[in-house]
């Protein structure tokens, strides 16, 4: 099956929800790893939108690449709350453990503000970290 192929199923079995782009969005970065230009223009066509209008949620979210990136992903909580717990000073170590291996994503909030500093792998939700704990997550990943 070809990925436009593939586009035009994902596209179909998200169409008549309301609000179909974000759950098509989501499912196409499953699939292929990004949402790349082709993806967006099949995706704009599909829903009647104008690329700028699907390229604007996409360049808006953190979720959504351009281009796939194999490497697993870390996403550092460095809101407000996790900031006051000290994660800043966790940084240093956090990239000096993943190096070119493993992205290190700044996100803003993941719920947990009350047992910050968090993190999160995939769909696991790490909380109460210290720089030793961030390393060891990092390093399994």
């Amino acid at each position: 099956m070809s990925k436009e192929q593939r586009l035009s199923e994902i596209i179909a079995e998200h169409q008549s929800r309301e609000g179909p782009l974000m759950p098509i969005l989501h499912d196409v970065q499953a699939e292929f790893g990004c949402v790349d230009a082709d993806s967006e223009r099949i995706i704009a066509a599909g829903l009647n939108l104008s690329r700028a209008e699907v390229h604007g949620v996409v360049s808006f979210y953190h979720d959504f690449h351009g281009e796939p990136d194999a490497r697993p992903v870390v996403q550092i909580c460095r809101a407000e709350a996790c900031k006051s717990r000290g994660v800043e000073a966790l940084i240093a170590d956090a990239e000096a453990a993943a190096g070119t291996r493993v992205k290190l994503a700044t996100v803003y909030c993941l719920g947990l503000c009350s047992v910050g500093p968090n993190a999160r792998i995939g769909d696991d939700l790490h909380a109460r970290l210290d720089s030793d704990r961030l390393k060891k997550l990092i390093e399994t990943v």
